[in-house]
C-alpha cells in the first residue's frame, strides 16, 4: 500500500485548478450546462467539477449521482427525451450495455500520449464510443487495527476469505446495486472458471457479516472498524490510506485492472461541452487531477506517473492487478443481468442459511482437525459439493433465451420469466443448504 505525500499533492492540484487546464481545440466552444451521469462520489466528481468549469469558463456542470446499473436504466428509459450529455462510471460493461443499444455516439478526442492498451485491455473503445479515463483494480481491503484485535492473518486471495477465522467479519456490496462489485464477481467467474468461481463467491459469502445495497458501505464499515475486511475496487483503499486509515489493500492473482469510462450520449443535448469534458479527463490537467488524495484513482496517461508521489501505484510498470487471463467484457456484458440475480437469489437473499452451514462447517472441521474422522470429513465434502452447485452453466446464462428473460422495459415491469426463474433459484438455493446443513449435522455426530 502506498504512503501518499498528500501536502504535495493537493498542492500541485490546487496550482492545476487556479492556472485552469489548456484548452484542447474543439469545433465549437462550449458553453451553458453539461449535465453528466455517474456513480462516482462526490470526492471525485467535486474536483472535477471545480477544474473544468475554471477550465471553461461560461460552462456549468451539472452532476446526477445514480450507481451505474441504475444510470443504465435511467439512460434507456430517457431515450426518447434525453436531456443527459455523458455517461461516466468504473465498469466497462456497462458501456458495451449502452453501445450495444446505440445510447452512445461517437468521438475521437485529440489525447496525445495515451498508450492504446492497459496490459492486455484496449483503453478506449475501438468503435470511439466510450473512452478509459483512469484504470481501477478490485480485490481486498482490511483494517489493521480490527484485524489485530481479532487475531486475523492478512488476506492475499478471494478464496482466503472462505477460511474460517475471518467467518462474520467480511462484507460486500451486492453486484446487482454496484457495478463495480458485478465486476469483481465477473473477474472471479471468468479467472477461475464458473463452477468453481462461484463455489469461491459462496465460501467467502458464508463468511459476510452482511451484503449492502451501498457501494460506499464497505469501505466505510472498514474504514470505522465496524468490519474487518471488505471487498472494494482500489481507490477506496488508496483513498482511506491517505486519510489516514489504517487500511490496507491486496491484488489478489485472480484480479484484474481496467478501465474506468467516460462516454457522449446519443443525441447529447449541449454537444460541444460533452466533447469537452472527455477531452479534459483525458488531457494532462484531467490526468492530474486523479492524483489527489481524495480520488486516488490510477491514470491512464503513463507520462503522469512523473508527477505522482513515491510508492504510488503503476499498472504499467510490473503486474498490479493484472492477471494471466484476459477479461472478457463481451462474455460479461451477455450474462449481465444473470449474474447480478443469481448473486441475489443464491446469495444476498438466502445469506442466513449460507452462514449457518457454512458456520456449522466450521465448527465440524475444527474438531476433526484436532481428531480426524475419514467419515465425517466425506460427509462435509458432500456438503461442500451441495453448496456450490449451481443451477444454470455459464453457457445457459449468456445464452440469448436467458438473457431475454431479464429484458422488462422497466424495473418494475419485468420480462414474464423473470420472477419464475428468480423463484427457481431461490428455491435451488434454499434445498442445496438445507441438504448440506443435514450433511453437516451428520459429521458432527461423527466428529470426535
Amino acid at each position: 500500500m502506498p504512503v501518499f505525500n498528500r501536502r504535495l499533492v493537493v498542492a500541485a492540484a490546487a496550482v492545476l485548478v487556479l492556472s485552469g487546464a489548456p484548452h484542447p481545440a474543439i469545433a465549437q466552444a462550449p458553453t451553458g450546462k453539461v449535465t453528466v451521469v455517474t456513480s462516482f462520489s462526490k470526492d471525485v466528481t467535486d474536483p472535477v467539477k471545480k477544474a473544468f468549469e475554471t477550465a471553461y469558463p461560461g460552462v456549468t456542470l451539472e452532476v446526477q449521482n445514480r450507481n451505474t446499473n441504475a444510470g443504465v436504466r435511467f439512460v434507456q428509459e430517457t431515450r426518447a427525451n434525453n436531456q443527459v450529455d455523458l455517461f461516466w462510471a468504473s465498469a466497462p460493461d456497462a458501456f458495451e450495455v449502452l453501445k450495444r443499444a446505440g445510447l452512445l455516439q461517437a468521438y475521437k478526442p485529440n489525447t496525445p500520449g495515451i498508450p492504446a492498451k492497459l496490459g492486455p485491455y484496449s483503453i478506449n473503445d475501438p468503435d470511439g464510443m466510450f473512452f478509459g479515463f483512469a484504470a481501477s483494480g478490485y480485490g481486498i481491503m482490511w483494517n489493521e487495527r480490527y484485524t489485530r484485535a481479532n487475531r486475523l492473518p492478512d488476506p492475499k486471495e478471494w478464496a482466503d476469505l472462505g477460511k474460517a477465522v475471518y467467518h462474520d467479519h467480511v462484507m460486500i456490496t451486492t453486484p446487482s446495486r454496484s457495478g463495480t462489485t458485478h465486476l469483481t464477481v465477473e473477474t472471479i467467474l471468468q479467472g477461475e472458471g464458473w463452477e468453481k468461481g462461484w463455489a469461491t463467491l459462496k465460501a467467502m459469502s458464508g463468511n459476510m457479516r452482511s451484503v449492502t445495497d451501498r457501494s460506499f458501505g464497505v469501505p466505510d464499515a472498514v474504514n470505522s472498524g465496524q468490519v474487518g475486511l471488505g471487498v472494494v475496487i482500489d481507490f477506496f483503499a488508496f483513498s482511506a490510506r491517505a486519510a489516514n486509515f489504517p487500511v490496507k489493500f491486496v491484488y489478489p492473482t485472480v484480479s484484474t485492472v481496467v478501465p474506468a469510462n467516460v462516454g457522449i450520449i446519443a443525441n447529447a443535448p449541449n454537444q460541444a461541452g460533452a466533447r469537452a469534458f472527455v477531452d479534459f479527463l483525458l488531457s494532462d490537467a484531467g490526468q492530474e487531477l486523479l492524483l489527489i488524495p481524495a480520488i486516488s484513482r490510477l491514470p491512464v496517461n503513463p507520462a503522469t506517473y512523473a508527477k505522482a508521489p513515491d510508492g504510488y501505484p503503476n499498472p504499467f510498470k510490473g503486474a498490479i492487478g493484472l492477471p494471466g487471463f484476459q477479461f472478457d467484457v463481451g462474455v460479461s456484458e451477455r450474462r449481465y443481468a444473470a449474474v447480478d440475480v443469481l448473486f441475489d437469489q443464491l446469495i444476498t437473499f438466502n445469506l442466513e442459511p449460507l452462514k449457518a452451514v457454512t458456520k456449522a462447517m466450521h465448527d465440524v472441521e475444527a474438531r476433526l482437525a484436532r481428531r480426524d474422522n475419514p467419515a465425517a470429513r466425506a460427509l462435509l465434502t458432500e456438503a461442500r459439493t451441495l453448496i456450490s452447485a449451481m443451477p444454470i452453466a455459464g453457457e445457459q446464462a449468456a445464452s440469448d433465451e436467458v438473457r431475454a428473460s431479464f429484458q422488462g422495459t422497466t424495473p418494475q415491469a419485468k420480462a414474464p420469466r423473470q420472477a419464475e426463474l428468480e423463484q427457481q433459484w431461490s428455491n435451488f438455493a434454499k434445498e442445496k443448504y438445507a441438504a448440506a446443513a443435514a450433511k453437516v449435522a451428520e459429521a458432527a455426530k461423527l466428529a470426535p
